[in-house]
């Protein structure tokens, strides 16, 4: 056989090996299909099998759905008759409650309106009270009787009336309202009288008189400070302006010069403060603070001078204690030694008061001793 031949056979029979293999596999494929194809039937008979009964379940939850809905359609509507009524009960309630209430609001706006009509009358009251006691103060003189009032009074509830002098006079002829006595012969004096006119005239005529109040209140400051405070006569470098007048002291803190300065600032510069009622008050109740603060100090001076003296006097009295008790210790001493003398000699004295044989003893003593003894010569023993 040629070689052709050969390799055609061999390629006829790997044709129909693979064919045989092909089917081999695709048989395979056939049957392992068939067999999921009767596992799919199965599964479609359990699954029609469960929805078959899943209606069933279904339409029995249906049905049980459907009574409860009518039980509940049927509460609803029950309960709606019963909010009809309890709102028509509500609403009756609110109506009542809300006619009180408007009855007692027309009540209260009545009282309110009486109030008010109360409170007019008091400010025309007030009115004319300011009015008279714009006419009262209306001279300078008046004006100034009242600032020195009022700040009498003030220092009458702060200071003791030690610590201070209305009406001071200097050696100028030049009076101070009130001089507050500091220590050391100190004083610091304080002015009652300021240029109100010219604070009333802002009022009516602006910026111009707004002008002249700052020119007046600065000279009145330079005239404090040139007037009441005097160095050589015991005064501070500091005195106070007195405003009787809270609005007057405001519009001071407010006002500036010509040259924009505020003058508070140009009165602090010429060592003038100037206070109101209040801050009067304040900076008084501050010194009376500081004065009990210098007579405590004055006290514990004095008491660490007593007890100094007091000290020297225990010093003193401990060295003569520490005399007499050295005399003490020397008067013991002795006492002591006495005492030993004592009972060796009244020792001696009984064991001379028990002797058998007093002239053996008076022979064996000194001729001094034996002249001092109360005893009987020989020749009078010897007679008897």
């Amino acid at each position: 056989m040629s070689l052709p031949v050969i390799l055609v056979a061999l390629l006829v029979a790997g044709t129909v090996f693979w064919l045989a293999m092909e089917t081999s596999k695709s048989l395979k494929r056939s049957a392992q299909l068939e067999t999921q194809m009767l596992e799919l039937r199965r599964e479609m008979q359990s699954v029609a099998t469960g929805q078959a009964q899943s209606s069933g379940q279904v339409k029995a939850i249906a049905d049980s759905v459907s009574l409860r809905l009518e039980s509940v359609n049927t509460a609803v509507q029950e309960g709606m008759k019963g909010a009809a009524q309890v709102t028509g009960q509500i609403t009756s309630q609110a109506q009542s409650v809300m006619a009180e209430e408007l009855k007692n609001t027309r009540a209260q706006i009545g009282e309110i309106q009486k109030q008010l009509g109360e409170v007019q009358q008091a400010g025309k009251q007030m009115s004319q009270t300011a009015q008279t006691l714009e006419g009262i103060l209306g001279g300078a003189k008046s004006r100034g009787s009242f600032g020195e009032v009022t700040l009498e009074r003030l220092l009458e509830d702060s200071l003791p009336r030690s610590q201070y002098q209305m009406q001071y006079r200097f050696a100028s002829g030049e009076a101070a309202d009130a001089v507050i006595l500091l220590r050391d012969k100190k004083l610091m004096a304080i002015d009652s009288k300021f240029p109100l006119d010219a604070f009333r005239r802002i009022a009516t005529e602006g910026e111009e008189a707004r002008r002249t109040f700052a020119t007046a209140v600065k000279g009145h400051a330079d005239a404090i400070a040139k007037k009441y405070i005097v160095p050589h006569e015991q005064t501070l470098e500091v005195a106070l302006m007195f405003v009787p007048s809270e609005v007057v002291y405001n519009e001071l803190l407010i006002t500036t010069d010509a040259k924009g300065q505020q003058l508070d600032a140009y009165c602090r510069d010429k060592n003038i403060i100037a206070v109101s009622p209040n801050t009067l008050y304040a900076h008084l109740c501050v010194i009376a603070m500081g004065l009990r603060g210098m007579q405590i100090e004055e006290n514990a001076r004095h008491l660490s001078a007593g007890l100094s003296g007091v000290r020297k006097q225990m010093e003193t009295f401990y060295g003569v204690f520490d005399k007499i008790g050295t005399h003490l210790g020397n008067a013991q001493k002795s006492y002591q030694e006495a005492d030993k003398r004592f009972e060796k000699t009244q020792l001696t004295l009984e064991n001379l008061l028990n002797v058998t044989n007093p002239e053996a003893l008076l022979e064996s003593l000194p001729e001094p001793t034996q002249a001092a003894l109360p005893l009987a010569p020989q020749s009078a023993k010897k007679s008897a």
